[in-house]
């Protein structure tokens, strides 16, 4: 029994050992490797708050008052930086004082002595002949037409002259020269009215339109004569109404700036029947005493452009008439100069010629052909190229320049 016993208790200690190994290995096979070196810790995440009866009391801190509470100090602010200073704008163009236009035509005279050709020398050399046969009144003939004085004009004066000379009998240089300036002024005509219109007859300005073909200097020529009415004590607004031609408003602008006239203008291509109506609207909001209006030039041979000079002028007679319509002619295009005013006549009405480069030819003659082509005077002669070199017209001063000392 005791023997039976044992065997019992050694069988059970040896079944709870190997259990004990069984249940060893599988708890080892269970258990994760171990993390290698390089594998970061991980952190477990923090335990949740406890609440109600579990919660773990506060710890009480001591309290302060409000005097040993400090505040928090306060950030620099950053310095604010002024403002960038704005470039200064372009000075204005001083304001010129245009020469008086009394004696402009004086320079004339010198300019006209340098050449050796020029009208009232050739005739005074050919009348002081002493012997006056048809073969020297056909080259006085021929001396007025090559100046350009027109073949009605010319048959009026060589008449006139042959009769006077044979009344006169003795020629002596003095004589002639009396003989032939009194003919020459009869001939260019004393009994036109030359003055430029600027004063209208309503409360509005007097207002003056400036055309002509291209080249002739049109645009200088209206920014110059601008310069003669602020010399004749007038306020002017500028129409910049030539819209066609690159940058003719900023030369009308220039010339306006340097005597403190206002240029009114539009967009390049814009309507120049508008900007014109606006110059008009302008310079009667300002009070002006003129506004000056400068066209496109054009070509005389082309209908649309014609017809739109035509636009332009009924536009602004909305305001009012027009006190003036200036013709610009180029002294040194002779008779070509007469067909382009045949042109423009029919389409507006002339009512005055400016001549310009008249310095630069000898011949003269085109001012009395223009007149009697359209019946209308020269009131303006261009002499040079400098600003004040536009100048109103006189016969008399002109006919001195022409027969010299």
């Amino acid at each position: 029994m005791d023997i039976l016993i044992l065997a019992v208790v050694i069988a059970l200690v040896a079944v709870g050992a190997i259990s004990g190994l069984v249940v060893s290995s599988r708890k080892k096979k269970q258990l994760p490797p171990p993390a290698p070196p390089s594998t970061p810790t991980i952190t477990a995440p923090p335990a949740e708050p406890q609440v109600g009866e579990d919660a773990v009391e506060t710890a009480e801190e001591p309290r302060r008052t409000i005097e040993e509470v400090g505040l928090p100090e306060a950030e620099a602010e950053a310095p604010v930086e002024a403002p960038a200073a704005e470039p200064e704008a372009p000075a204005a163009p001083a304001i010129e004082v245009p020469e008086p236009t009394a004696g402009r035509l004086v320079r004339l005279r010198a300019r006209l002595a340098r050449s050796q050709n020029s009208l009232g020398k050739g005739l005074l050399t050919l009348l002081s002949r002493e012997h006056l046969d048809e073969d020297t009144w056909e080259e006085i003939e021929e001396t007025l037409l090559i100046a350009d004085v027109g073949v009605v004009p010319t048959q009026e004066l060589v008449d006139r002259l042959r009769d006077r000379v044979k009344v006169l009998g003795t020629r002596t240089p003095a004589d002639l020269r009396a003989l032939l300036k009194e003919e020459l002024l009869t001939l260019v005509g004393t009994d036109f009215d030359r003055v430029v219109k600027t004063e209208s007859g309503e409360d509005t300005p007097g207002v003056i339109m400036v055309v002509g073909v291209n080249g002739t200097g049109k645009t200088t020529t209206t920014g110059k004569l601008a310069r003669v009415l602020v010399a004749d004590g007038r306020s002017v607004v500028l129409g910049a109404a030539d819209t066609f031609r690159a940058a003719a408003a900023d030369q009308l602008q220039t010339w306006g700036d340097r005597v403190g006239a206002r240029t009114v203008r539009g967009p390049e291509g814009g309507d120049p029947a508008s900007i014109a109506y606006d110059a008009v609207k302008e310079g009667i909001a300002e009070g002006a005493d003129v506004v000056l209006i400068d066209t496109a030039g054009r070509l005389h041979t082309k209908t649309g452009l014609m017809d739109e000079l035509g636009k332009v002028k009924r536009v602004v007679e909305k305001h009012g008439p027009l006190d003036e319509i200036l013709l610009v002619l180029d002294a040194t295009t002779g008779q070509n100069g007469l067909t382009q005013a045949r042109v423009f006549a029919e389409v507006v009405d002339i009512t005055g010629i400016v001549l310009t480069k008249l310095d630069g030819t000898a011949k003269g003659g085109i001012v009395v052909a223009v007149q009697r082509e359209l019946g209308v005077p020269v009131k303006l002669v261009g002499l040079g190229e400098g600003p004040d070199d536009l100048a109103p017209f006189e016969p008399e001063a002109f006919v001195d320049a022409l027969i010299g000392d």
